[in-house]
């Protein structure tokens, strides 16, 4: 896959990422991942499958991670929905790009973020998540209340502290437990420009983020959920939630994988979920009514 280094801005504050062009008018995708991920790892990952799927994508650097600018190693949700707007605007714009065909695929805590930028964005005509991250503070808070509150208070008293992102055998992380660190901890994610860091006001935005109650105003927005019946990360009940909600054409693809990362890195199920947004998007955003074979680098190792 032939990439382009790019850059544009958001909020005044420069982006960094890499777009690859399909044929002139092919239908495009912008590419949002998980938390603390940076272009080199799963958007990539994606990217170069959607591209060899047939269309033009664009992974890039959220604010404050990977290469470009912003607070660092800070998540900042809101600035995150404007960078996704600022991707789209990018696309839209581009003359080998159809405007009317672009779609926003998010993985992990991508996919909240996909839901409701498309929510609030008419521009994205069609929607996917995989192993998406739908939080719900209602639903954070359903069963705790009085946790929730103490755990939003101990965040905002060490708002600008941070702590190590993943950390090895049960240490303190902001992505607690083994599953994290077999992904970001070895050399299954190397890249260059991430960084094992983040404050604790990002869990702070993670536990207020709302990406559930954006399953509603998708409107006419076409939705799909590709996710694994067994993830102990991001919630299978949310995901069905989501689809649930979500009022246009929608459709959910369960996979068989037994672990959240298994859907960054690990084939079959990378191909699987690719192959399903794929025709997915083929067919909401028009032309291709079938997906172009995928060369053999692709297939399963």
């Amino acid at each position: 896959m032939s990439t382009e280094r790019i850059t544009f801005h958001a909020d005044g504050i420069t982006l960094v990422g890499n777009l690859a062009l399909a044929a002139g008018g092919a239908p495009a995708v912008v590419l949002t991942g998980p938390f603390t991920g940076v272009k080199e790892q799963v958007v990539g990952t994606y990217a170069a499958r959607l591209h060899e799927r047939g269309f033009t994508t664009l992974a890039f650097d959220h604010r404050g991670f990977g290469e470009s600018d912003g607070r660092r190693a800070h998540e900042d949700s809101q600035g995150k929905l404007a960078d996704l707007r600022a991707a789209v605007g990018l696309l839209t714009a581009h003359p080998a790009v159809d405007p009317a065909r672009v779609a926003a695929v998010g993985i992990c805590l991508g996919g909240g973020y996909a839901v409701r930028a498309a929510a609030a964005d008419p521009r994205i005509r069609a929607v996917v998540g995989i192993a998406g991250a739908y939080n719900s503070p209602v639903r954070f808070s359903a069963s705790d209340a009085d946790g929730y509150r103490r755990a939003l208070t101990s965040f905002i008293e060490r708002y600008d502290d941070e702590l190590p992102a993943v950390a090895p055998d049960g240490g303190t992380a902001a992505m607690g437990g083994d599953e994290p660190f077999d992904y970001y901890g070895t050399r299954r994610s190397t890249a260059a420009h991430w960084e094992n860091r983040v404050t604790y006001g990002s869990l702070h935005a993670l536990m207020t983020f709302d990406a559930l109650s954006a399953a509603p105003l998708l409107a006419a927005t076409p939705l799909l959920v590709v996710h694994s019946r067994s993830d102990a990360y991001c919630a299978p009940e949310l995901a069905e939630a989501l689809h649930t909600d979500a009022t246009g054409p929608k459709e959910i693809c369960w996979l068989d994988a037994k672990q959240h990362i298994d859907l960054y890195d690990v084939e079959p199920y990378v191909s699987q979920a690719a192959d399903t947004a794929a025709t997915f998007l083929h067919r909401h955003l028009g032309g291709a009514t079938t997906v172009p074979a995928a060369p053999a680098s692709a297939a399963s190792p």
